[in-house]
């Protein structure tokens, strides 16, 4: 019994553990039930109006569901054999009519404040343009002497230990943390959406266009992402990786990739070496 015991506790906390791995990531996990643990600001306030929202539609189909109830056993056949003929009744139809009124208004003004609050960044401190092609990304730092690269999806034969199929891209973008980012997207051929749920952020790429979205990464880590408009036969292979780091390991990427080295940090960590391999090489 104690085994069965020890080995049920065993696999809780296997379970517990690469979910916590999973989530430092920030990507899908298997069995996941709801969003994605929020990383800025405005996927902060996305939760918050979706928890209002979770609340109210709970009352309305409750409420619903109760008069279902009640009609159909009150004025059943048997309890209401003379069914009465009135046609209307002057406080009901005020209520159904002033009651959804007021739920609106109160789904409205969070709304109206989170859209306005999610549309513009106020006083970024960084800009980077990402441009969507058929089927990858080009990014632009234009406030670090206009840096460019490219990230394509690494293919199954590419993947590392510590890495996401289908998820995962040659060259990730590297922001610092607890730093307003203000992000430009566009299009080279149709249309693309720059998205990356723990952010909160979901905009258009448009041919021609140059749209606006931020983020404020409050914490490190490595977020995933993926293009979120049919753009064509390889859309589901454009994945989107922003790895958050600290603004002193932002600095020293920034030195690197101006040399042509844009392996992210953690990257670089992935691909070193490992002491055993050092010591085989010497040898």
């Amino acid at each position: 019994m104690r085994a069965k015991r020890s080995g049920a506790f065993g696999a809780v906390l296997l379970s517990v553990f690469c979910w916590a791995s999973a989530a430092m990531a920030q990507a899908p996990v298997d069995w996941q039930l709801g969003l994605q643990r929020a990383a800025t600001p405005v996927k902060q306030q996305m939760e918050s109006f979706h928890d209002l929202l979770m609340v109210i539609i709970t009352a309305i189909t409750i409420f619903v569901l109760g008069l279902l109830v009640y009609v159909a056993i009150r004025f059943r056949a048997s309890a209401n054999p003379v069914p009465s003929k009135t046609t209307h009744n002057t406080t009901i139809e005020v209520l159904w009519t002033v009651v959804p009124v007021i739920i609106l208004v109160v789904i409205a003004v969070p709304s109206f404040r989170l859209l306005y609050f999610m549309e513009k960044a106020e006083n970024p401190e960084m800009t980077i343009k990402a441009t969507g092609y058929q089927w990858y990304w080009g990014y632009e730092y234009p406030d670090h002497g206009g840096l460019t690269f490219t990230a394509n999806m690494l293919r199954d034969n590419e993947i590392k230990p510590g890495m996401k199929r289908v998820l995962e891209t040659d060259n990730r973008v590297v922001v610092p943390v607890n730093t307003t980012v203000r992000v430009y997207t566009t299009a080279a051929d149709v249309l693309h959406a720059w998205a990356v749920p723990s952010f909160g952020v979901k905009k258009d790429a448009v041919p021609g266009r140059l749209n606006e979205t931020w983020f404020r990464a409050e914490r490190e880590g490595v977020y995933y992402g993926q293009c979120s408009e049919i753009c064509g036969t390889n859309h589901g292979f454009m994945p989107i990786a922003v790895e958050v780091v600290s603004k002193a390991a932002f600095d020293a990427w920034v030195k690197k990739a101006q040399g042509g080295d844009y392996t992210s940090p953690a990257m670089a960590a992935m691909n070193a070496p490992s002491p055993n391999q050092t010591a085989q090489v010497s040898n």
